[in-house]
């Protein structure tokens, strides 16, 4: 079916199978692997036959994409979301920590999900483009939020980038890695310190 021959829904019925369509792929590729999930698959999970959802897509890739944008936010980049933290700066290890938390939580919740998505980054330009728009967007909320909260730091975006990067390499260890001879306790506070070390010195 040519890009033409898509069409792109109006009536609330319509877009409400596109919706289905794209919760069932998202979910079968994130859950079965990309290679796994087929569009057959998609419409059975999504209650809608085959035709119907190349009414709306050109392939599983295309569903994929739009799924991504939809629903990965929580997965790879909560904060996103977050607005109006407003907190002392002597409890900015706290801020820390609270973040930590909740990407180790995501990071649990969505485990299969992150390892499939990861993966495509080094195979899918568009997957890749994805994470590097949403990488940006990141380091620019939390400096925003650092900066509404009366820190004044130079080179800021370059140091929470940094930041980011540490709190993303402590969850991947602790959800992933899993090395039995650390200490994750000490090393989430080597993390907060450090991470301390770089926005207040």
């Amino acid at each position: 079916m040519s890009d033409a021959e898509i069409r792109e829904p109006v009536q609330k019925r319509s877009i409400e199978t596109k919706d289905k369509i794209i919760e069932a792929g998202f979910e079968l590729i994130c859950n079965d692997g990309y290679y796994n999930t087929n569009t057959a698959k998609i419409a059975k999970k999504a209650g809608v036959s085959t035709g119907i959802v190349y009414q709306y897509f050109k392939d599983k890739r295309d569903i994929f994409l739009v799924g991504l944008e939809r629903y990965a936010d929580h997965i790879f980049y909560p904060m996103i979301n977050i607005s109006n933290i407003n907190f002392e700066k002597k409890d900015l290890a706290k801020l820390i920590k609270d973040m930590i938390n909740k990407f180790i939580s995501n990071h649990k919740l969505s485990a299969i999900a992150h390892e499939e998505i990861t993966a495509m980054t080094h195979s899918d330009k568009d997957v890749a483009f994805y994470f590097y728009k949403r990488e940006m967007e990141m380091t620019n909320k939390f400096a925003t939020i650092l900066i509404d909260n009366g820190f004044t730091i130079s080179n800021l975006n370059e140091k929470v980038h940094i930041v980011i990067g540490l709190i993303d390499n402590l969850c991947h260890e602790i959800v992933y890695h899993k090395h039995k001879e650390l200490d994750y306790n000490v090393m989430t506070d080597i993390v907060v310190c450090e991470i301390e070390n770089i926005l207040t010195k």
